[in-house]
């Protein structure tokens, strides 16, 4: 098994370029053919939720539904628990594809033979 690439986005409007970051690094591997786990925490569990990720726009980044969108058809995408609770998110409001977990399985992921875990 090869590596796999389990990127953990912390920020979302509030930090606009660290947002990008992490979607890009995690899109990019992901297109590159690399395993690819994102994990949505904090303001970033806001783009769990249809039309969230539409909404966001940084100059010069690529749209970050799209980014979304490759991970999604690859990869996994991961929104906190503890996150999506504080913001009043349900399993019914996020977009297909996308589960909820909690730091037990994050650990999980971050340490598996292979991994190598980035946080934005």
């Amino acid at each position: 098994m090869g590596r796999t690439l389990v990127v953990k986005a912390t920020a979302g409007a509030d930090a606009p370029e660290r947002c990008a970051q992490a979607f890009t690094v995690a899109a990019t591997a992901a297109a590159a053919g690399v395993p690819v786990s994102l994990w949505l925490t904090g303001e970033s569990a806001w783009f769990a939720v249809p039309g969230r990720a539409e909404q966001f726009a940084l100059p010069h980044s690529a749209p970050l539904a799209d980014l979304l969108g490759i991970i999604l058809s690859t990869g996994q995408v991961t929104a906190c628990t503890q996150c999506v609770a504080r913001r009043d998110i349900g399993p019914d409001d996020v977009l297909p594809g996308v589960r909820i977990a909690g730091a037990a399985v994050f650990v999980e992921e971050a340490m598996a033979e292979g991994a190598q875990a980035l946080v934005y």
